[in-house]
């Protein structure tokens, strides 16, 4: 399925801007800094936490593990997805008991996943607390799911896809708005 044209809604300084502000803000709100752990989702959130995890470190001198999350397995549509799903692994180097958890993401769109992630945490112990940052809040939830953190909120339509590109793994920090070809085809219909 082909994407329309892209449209850029955050350039790599606005990126980079919101995930300083993200770093910032999740130690201002850090009860005990000591038992503070970040745990990405696969796969932008993994990103997007090694990212706050340098920030805190840099400008905070703080030493905050990373874990990341596979929650294909926990997601009530992977069958719908994939015959065969692809596993990424999880790795959470720390025991989760009685941690602070921030679970990072790059979009919270339909409050899904961070539900699958909730339940995949959950098989690994309990922690204190558990909070999201994620960089992009697109409304249009289907579940009671909120962040906590959130570097934009950008309106949506429920069709349009959006698209966060990180330098880690795209070479540019950028948030584009697409619209699938076949809903571009409905709308001019």
């Amino acid at each position: 399925m082909g994407q329309g044209n892209p449209r850029e809604v955050k350039h790599a300084g606005e990126v980079q801007a919101a995930i300083e502000r993200l770093a910032a803000e999740i130690i201002e709100s850090t009860r005990e800094p000591q038992k503070l752990a970040l745990v990405g989702i696969h796969t932008g959130g993994v990103f997007l936490a090694r990212r706050l995890q340098s920030i805190i470190s840099k400008k905070f001198g703080m030493s905050v593990p990373v874990g990341t999350l596979d929650i294909t397995l926990y997601r009530d549509d992977w069958t719908r997805l994939h015959v065969h799903p692809i596993l990424k692994g999880t790795n959470l180097p720390f025991p989760i008991d009685d941690r602070e958890l921030i679970l990072v993401d790059d979009v919270l769109y339909t409050g899904r996943t961070i539900r699958s992630a909730l339940d995949a945490l959950i098989d690994y112990g309990r922690p204190r607390r558990v909070q999201v940052a994620v960089l992009v809040d697109r409304d249009h939830r289907e579940l009671p799911i909120c962040a906590q953190f959130v570097g934009f909120p950008i309106e949506t339509l429920a069709h349009e896809q959006v698209n966060v590109l990180f330098t880690e793994k795209d070479g540019v920090d950028q948030v584009l708005i697409e619209t699938p070809v076949h809903a571009q085809s409905d709308l001019s219909a």
